[in-house]
């Protein structure tokens, strides 16, 4: 046997590029963001009109539909934009691995390290890459989501589903349970929109989707 033909060779590793955030993350973000937009604003309307606390209403100028009726008809409306994003999103980040690659692992450990780092200014930022403390965000997000579509369910046809009714306790909590649902995801636009503009290069990104990367592959692939 020759040495040429004794020697191993090592199989390689194929690599490709991608954008850091790909057409479909894009498209639904923004999307994601008109429609949070207008579903925040009609729902304040219909939160004035039947308050749940007595030192809490919204400036009218914040709300869209103009009175009772047309703040339901716009947040029906959006509401189905939003579904459809959402549901799209999902479909396509569980088929293209994007939730499990960019989303997950995290552990409280983690957790707690990069809040550390971040609360003393010394967390790095890597496009493309996701810290613990965003990961945690991101997926609780999409926990609130859910939440927000079965109280907001629960709250349009209490008498079709009254079984939602019944496993958020009753109507009333259901309002008290969407109303806070909805306010951690303003809480979360806040905190992303703040982070944005310490970071502003992560907008340019979302919208041109940033620098293709080189991303390895297995050899079987």
């Amino acid at each position: 046997m020759s040495q040429q033909s004794a020697l191993k060779v090592m199989p390689h590793k194929p690599t490709r590029k991608r954008k850091i955030h790909s057409w479909p993350v894009r498209l639904c973000h923004w999307i994601n963001l008109l429609a949070m937009i207008g579903m925040v604003m009609s729902g304040w309307g219909i939160y004035n009109a039947d308050p749940l606390f007595s030192f809490l209403s919204f400036p009218q100028s914040t709300t869209l539909g103009g009175w009772l009726g047309g703040n339901i008809a716009w947040h029906l409306a959006v509401m189905w934009l939003l579904a459809a994003n959402a549901l799209i999103y999902l479909i396509w980040g569980l088929c293209s691995g994007h939730l499990k690659r960019d989303f997950f692992p995290f552990t409280p450990k983690s957790i707690w390290r990069d809040t550390v780092q971040a609360l003393t200014f010394k967390l790095p930022h890597k496009l493309g890459e996701y810290n613990a403390v965003q990961k945690v965000m991101y997926v609780g997000v999409l926990l609130l989501g859910a939440l927000l579509v079965l109280s907001g369910l629960s709250i349009w046809k209490p008498v079709q589903f009254s079984g939602l009714v019944w496993l958020f306790g009753g109507f009333d909590i259901a309002r008290y349970v969407h109303f806070f649902a909805m306010s951690g995801v303003v809480l979360f636009v806040v905190v992303h929109v703040l982070m944005v503009l310490l970071v502003p290069k992560t907008l340019v990104a979302m919208i041109t989707g940033g620098k293709k990367q080189a991303i390895k592959e297995s050899a079987d692939e």
